[in-house]
């Protein structure tokens, strides 16, 4: 039980170190993407690590282009952490079967699969962004449609990754378990920050359209 507790206190404070140095350089940089970020991840349930993932996305490629260019960032972070975890999963899974390990196996094939399915629906919400931006910012009915389709999406995979999680219960969890679980805990924690990113983009063009149509 200490040993476990060990390896999640190490692996949290690597994650709050990297967040504050990730934050501390951008800021040098570029403050006012820093502050766009910041008041773009409020509205998220794990602010922290929405932070973390877009600033190091801004330090390393560019600059975030308003709303729905923030979505697709984030979008983007959840489908890299899934497709990373997944080649993990299935790797691990195979080395279990390798040595019989019946019971471990079971889990972490059952995992992998649900990361699997993961993957492709995020990568589906992807090519319904895009072509929303095809639409420029006004609502109509084909909006509304891939509005509908992302929301659809990105909702099935928070669903799978988080069943993903659920599925490793217990205290007395190995370091390869535990280990486990904290990537598909991240996967399920970056995509509903994406989700609510882009609710936040949804959000925003319907305000813009009912601007336009009140303008006499």
């Amino acid at each position: 039980m200490a040993q476990l507790n060990l390896t999640l206190l190490v692996i949290f404070l690597s994650l709050f170190v990297s967040s504050v140095l990730v934050k501390s350089s951008l800021a040098k940089h570029n403050p006012q993407t820093i502050s766009y970020i910041e008041s773009s991840c409020n509205g998220t349930l794990y602010q922290d690590l929405c932070i973390r993932c877009l600033a190091k996305y801004v330090k390393n490629y560019s600059t975030i282009d308003g709303p729905h260019h923030l979505a697709q960032v984030a979008l983007s972070v959840s489908l890299s952490r899934a497709s990373h975890t997944r080649g993990y999963l299935f790797k691990l899974a195979k080395e279990l079967k390798t040595i019989k390990n019946k019971r471990d196996y079971l889990t972490v094939k059952d995992c992998a699969n649900q990361i699997s399915d993961s993957v492709d629906q995020l990568s589906q919400a992807i090519k319904e962004l895009s072509r929303c931006s095809q639409h420029g910012s006004t609502i109509n009915d084909d909006m509304l449609w891939h509005i509908s389709n992302v929301e659809t999406w990105v909702s099935t995979a928070l669903t799978n990754a988080s069943s993903c999680v659920y599925s490793f219960t217990g205290v007395r969890m190995s370091k390869r378990m535990t280990a486990i679980k904290v990537k598909a805990q991240n996967v399920a924690e970056v995509t509903s920050n994406a989700l609510a990113l882009f609710h936040r983009y949804a959000l925003r063009l319907q305000q813009a359209t009912a601007r336009t149509t009140q303008k006499p």
